[in-house]
């Protein structure tokens, strides 16, 4: 069956694409809903956004590059330009990255939207979609498709599983995903209503709510001066204790009336509700949340400022950081990117698209060093390698390799000692 049928099959599918989010809609709801939470509600946790922002911020550095498998010779590409210059007339290609990853936390899915030449094939741009936009499905014979909301327009566009590349969080079925965010929703909640307990504790002045106390009785509707009902912004009737209590609110509430004195008549008493802090034991659960949030997404804790800041113990965990967390998402960023960047005779031919994770282990000069060090030292690398890696020029004679004889194959030990002592086998053992 031809694309075009099969794309017209797809388009006459009834689909539940989700008119309900537009770039109106979600403009005025001010971000979708992650639990009890939108996604803007939980950047606005330090944690959170530290932690997406530590994420995309190291894919973003990633460069790409093609290989030859077969001989992992890199490999002079077209698509290079896209995906280490320009990927589309928005974005730098760190952006593009950083985009994408944001998504891929933010709602389980980051998507390139591949725009290609009618004429040639050729791919012309890579623009990243919204998560909120698209949406995957499978038709009767179990192919994949994308509906993808126009961010323009608001037009629903159906689109073949070649034409979007798609990164995915946690999945359990290979296209339906799920987010950091959701994963972590109660926990999430609970930071959330810890953040709302601390605002509304500076915003009364740092002070502990309390009870106002007379021997009057304070029963019954309040009437202003003409011995009419006194009615609130929602028409609901006011009580004389509503009245006592906004204006007790409106003197002494918020930070700039803090420590304001207080004058009480008709024999009132204040009584403050002692409850601290320290007895709710805020800044230990504080600490308590920062550290599930940081072990759902995979970040070091010293990288969002807390626990201990050693610096020996600090590079380990950067190498821990690149190894386990980074390293299965540029692996899935590189695979997918493969597999519809690529043409099938260039898969044949051997090509894959490769993530150069150096960059990410700069700062780790200690490990970095002693890893170049071994690598030169056992022929893997030459020189001028390891200058690539560093980004500095070659130099001349850089490209030789070479190997320590220190360590050689037992047969070959006795002929390559002779020759080292000048055709003595014996020398420095009598």
């Amino acid at each position: 069956m031809s694309m075009t049928n099969r794309l017209r099959m797809a388009v006459s599918r009834p689909q539940q694409v989700r008119n309900d989010v537009t770039v109106k809609t979600l403009a005025a709801s001010g971000g979708l809903t992650v639990g009890e939470l939108t996604e803007t509600t939980a950047r606005k946790l330090s944690a959170v956004d530290g932690c997406i922002e530590i994420l995309s911020n190291s894919i973003s550095k990633l460069p790409n590059f093609v290989m030859d498998s077969r001989t992992r010779e890199h490999v002079d590409h077209y698509l290079l330009r896209l995906l280490n210059v320009r990927p589309n007339e928005a974005m730098t290609p760190s952006i593009r990255r950083k985009v994408l990853e944001n998504c891929r936390n933010e709602g389980g899915s980051g998507y390139d939207w591949i725009i290609r030449d009618p004429r040639t094939g050729l791919i012309r741009e890579l623009i990243p979609v919204p998560w909120w936009l698209v949406q995957s499905w499978r038709d009767e014979a179990g192919r994949v498709w994308y509906t993808v909301t126009h961010p323009v327009t608001g037009t629903p566009m159906v689109l073949p599983n070649e034409d979007i590349c798609h990164y995915k969080a946690t999945t359990r079925d290979g296209l339906t995903c799920i987010s950091p965010l959701r994963r972590a929703s109660e926990v999430l909640a609970a930071a959330h209503a810890a953040q709302a307990y601390d605002l509304a504790f500076y915003a009364n002045g740092g002070q502990p709510s309390g009870v106002l106390e007379t021997d009057s009785d304070l029963g019954g509707w309040a009437e202003d001066v003409n011995g009419k009902h006194i009615q609130a912004a929602d028409g609901s009737y006011l009580t004389r204790k509503d009245i006592l209590r906004q204006e007790w609110e409106k003197v002494h509430a918020g930070p700039s009336n803090s420590h304001r004195l207080a004058i009480l008549d008709l024999g009132l008493k204040y009584t403050p509700i002692a409850a601290t802090n320290k007895d709710a034991q805020f800044v230990e659960n504080k600490e308590v949340s920062i550290r599930d949030i940081a072990r759902y997404f995979g970040v070091p804790l010293y990288k969002l400022q807390e626990g201990k800041q050693a610096y020996g113990s600090n590079e380990q965990n950067a190498i821990e950081y690149v190894v386990s967390t980074l390293h299965p998402i540029v692996n899935q960023y590189a695979e997918e990117q493969t597999w519809k960047l690529l043409t099938n005779t260039e898969l044949r031919q051997g090509l894959e698209i490769r993530i150069n994770m150096m960059a990410e282990l700069k700062g780790d000069t200690a490990s970095r060093g002693a890893w170049y060090t071994n690598q030169r030292n056992n022929g893997v690398f030459s020189v001028n390698d390891i200058r690539a890696l560093e980004d500095l020029p070659d130099v001349e004679g850089g490209d030789e390799r070479r190997e320590s004889l220190n360590y050689v194959p037992l047969k070959d030990w006795a002929r390559l000692s002779e020759q080292r002592n000048g055709g003595n086998a014996n020398a420095g053992n009598t």
